[in-house]
């Protein structure tokens, strides 16, 4: 992995009349390293990607390549000057042009040979050198995005952009073409930067989680570790579904529903556990409840309880409780995490 980063995002602030759209964000991107940036509709992710890739200017911070200023107050290098490669998510392909003069467009200054061999590898690289005489209302959706997907790839930029690039596809053909995707971008070895508002999608590609809400950054990090140690009620919520109780701080321990939970650096006072569905789960001891409803989901079944004021849902395999039943509940502490919100 570099450890320089391709692209630096530093204080990145975008207005629209009274409307900030992004605030104060920063951001790493790294060649060989895909970063997800998740968040939903509204939170500024989509304007963020618009910053990098020169379509829209900064109010305030800065966007560098190495060294290089892109975006200023003030100051913005054009798109096609950026070495940046955007993939739409409506994918663009021009209707009256073949696959292989799609993904040859932009490299009409180059000699017929070196445009040829340079589009033939791309296409190659997405398995779809077979279809390179085809029109793009021929294909399918996911082929469709393999042709975008090569077209950006062709011109070799550092970074690459893509934009909800699943949002058209059925469900079914999201796994086959995210993996083929996968594939193609790891041998590409650019920066990737990747905006989406699916979580799943997001944990199962991001080598880098980037979580915004609001128009601000609001976690970043290793995925395993978002998911598992979220920085807030906002960020856990982005990731999953999650259990928030209350807690109270005193001496860096707090106290919960479920139990004293350590909370180091939180200052004394109110606090939140927040805790995943399934990792808690009925059992022999832990506190008794009754059982207000089950929910058959194939994989779990979600069980909703109450426990004093607050309601939780748990996430068990199989059908272990009916509405009614009482039960007891017990928790993995080791998996909370208490926050200040």
């Amino acid at each position: 992995m570099s450890e320089q980063a391709t692209i630096t995002v530093r204080g990145a602030t975008r207005c629209y009349g009274l409307k900030t759209a992004v605030e104060g964000a920063d951001l790493d991107l790294r060649a060989g390293r895909i970063t997800c940036l998740l968040g939903p509709s509204g939170s500024g992710k989509s304007t963020l990607l618009r910053l990098i890739a020169g379509l829209e200017p900064v109010d305030a911070g800065e966007i560098r390549s190495g060294e290089r200023v892109l975006s200023a107050a003030g100051r913005t290098v054009p798109p096609e000057a950026r070495d940046v490669g955007l993939v739409f998510q409506d994918y663009a392909l021009f209707p009256h042009l073949t696959v292989r003069d799609n993904v040859g467009f932009g490299l009409r200054h180059l000699p017929a040979a070196d445009r040829k061999a340079r589009v033939h590898k791309a296409l190659t690289d997405v398995k779809l050198a077979d279809r390179a005489k085809s029109w793009p209302h021929s294909l399918s959706g996911g082929e469709q995005q393999r042709v975008a997907l090569a077209r950006t790839l062709v011109r070799e930029p550092h970074t690459v952009l893509l934009d909800e690039p699943f949002s058209g596809l059925d469900a079914h053909l999201k796994s086959e073409v995210r993996e083929g995707l996968l594939e193609t971008l790891k041998t590409a070895s650019a920066a990737v930067l990747l905006v989406t508002h699916d979580a799943g999608e997001a944990l199962m590609m991001a080598d880098d989680l980037v979580l915004m809400d609001g128009g601000r950054v609001i976690q970043s990090g290793d995925p395993q570790e978002c998911w598992a140690r979220p920085a807030s009620t906002a960020a856990a919520r982005l990731l999953g579904e999650v259990n928030r109780l209350p807690a109270q701080v005193a001496a860096g321990v707090a106290r919960t529903p479920l139990g004293p939970v350590p909370a180091p650096g939180l200052p004394d006072g109110p606090a939140a556990l927040l805790i995943r569905p399934q990792h808690m789960t009925p059992g022999a001891e832990g506190l008794e409840t009754t059982v207000e409803t089950t929910r058959f989901g194939g994989a779990f079944s979600e069980v909703g309880a109450r426990l004093g004021d607050d309601r939780v849902h748990l996430h068990v395999p199989g059908v272990i409780a009916r509405p009614g039943d009482v039960v007891r509940i017990r928790a993995d502490l080791s998996k909370a995490t208490v926050v200040a919100d």
